[in-house]
């Protein structure tokens, strides 16, 4: 088993590090995740290594580094919380990133966001920057990969479209709706970045899906998938915002920020690059059409609920 290479996952029991985590153990490497959220479901058993993400504790973290070939680090938060916020996520990843350089990790994969230098003036385009500018300063070798809307199993924002075209009686898109978005499944996410993981240098890719869409035609593209009729109507993206303002209480989460509004209309989840995957996102949503949407999935659920599997919140 110690002869196997050691590669290290942030996050293995969420998300992205979940798919990157399935991934590596196909190939039989050796697996060790650092986790904010030890108690949740381990669908892996004991061929998955479990360690705190100890940002409190540098000399731990960069101990629980040690001997690995690479570190992917899918960290990162949506929105600024009571409970977290982009300022102390941008600090706790520098810390990884020194503790990384300190225990001699081979390479980091580095999960940002697309068009991450180009939106200072969003705290979350301005902390993926800040991230990205820390990495290539850390000593290490990395890649930087950059998705921008991802989909398939526990995803939110596909799922929550979902949501509430089977609750509400219509769809508000912000302004026209005439931005474009390519989503890409988390899969294939996880393949680039362990394609990204086994090059030499430092690299960077773009994160797209084989399928592009303006964001009115997506969420008539789910409604058809799953059946449902709706209106699909613009609305100011002010009015939109207050709308999700009145449903945070009924979901107990926040449903979308004034930021990711302003994002998605200036296109930033929109890329021309070659598609990353070959997974569409309309095959997906037909293939699991009974199940998408029926329950809403939170964010702050699961950041709360760190003892239940993202799935279930």
């Amino acid at each position: 088993m110690t002869d196997r290479p050691l590669h290290i996952v942030t996050g293995a029991l969420g998300y992205t590090g979940r798919s990157v985590t399935e991934q590596l153990l196909a190939r039989a490497v050796r697996v060790r995740t650092l986790t904010n959220s030890p108690n949740r479901p381990n669908p892996f058993g004991d061929k998955l290594e479990i360690l705190p993400l100890a940002f409190g504790d540098p000399d731990a973290l960069a101990r629980s580094l040690e001997g690995a070939e690479v570190l992917y680090n899918t960290y990162w938060v949506r929105f600024n919380h009571a409970l977290f916020t982009f300022d102390r996520a941008v600090a706790s990843t520098k810390i990884l990133f020194d503790a990384a350089a300190r225990a001699g990790v081979g390479r980091i994969v580095h999960v940002s966001i697309l068009h991450a230098r180009s939106a200072d003036d969003l705290g979350y385009y301005k902390g993926k920057h800040e991230l990205e500018v820390a990495l290539e300063t850390c000593g290490v070798g990395h890649a930087i990969v950059r998705p921008g809307v991802l989909f398939g199993r526990g995803d939110i924002l596909v799922n929550n479209i979902a949501w509430v075209l089977r609750h509400l009686p219509l769809f508000g898109t912000f302004g026209d709706g005439g931005y474009r978005l390519r989503p890409l499944h988390v899969d294939d996410m996880a393949a680039l970045m362990i394609d990204h993981a086994h090059r030499t240098g430092n690299t960077h890719a773009d994160a797209v899906g084989p399928e592009g869409f303006e964001y009115r035609e997506l969420v008539r593209t789910i409604a058809g998938i799953l059946g449902v009729r709706r209106a699909v109507v613009p609305v100011p993206a002010g009015l939109g915002y207050w709308v999700g303002k009145l449903v945070n209480p009924i979901v107990k989460d926040v449903v979308i920020t004034r930021e990711e509004i302003e994002g998605l209309m200036r296109g930033l989840l929109d890329s021309d690059a070659p598609g990353a995957g070959n997974t569409k996102l309309t095959d997906w949503a037909a293939e699991h059409r009974e199940q998408l949407g029926r329950r809403y999935a939170s964010e702050v659920g699961r950041r709360v609920k760190r003892d239940e599997g993202y799935d279930a919140i």
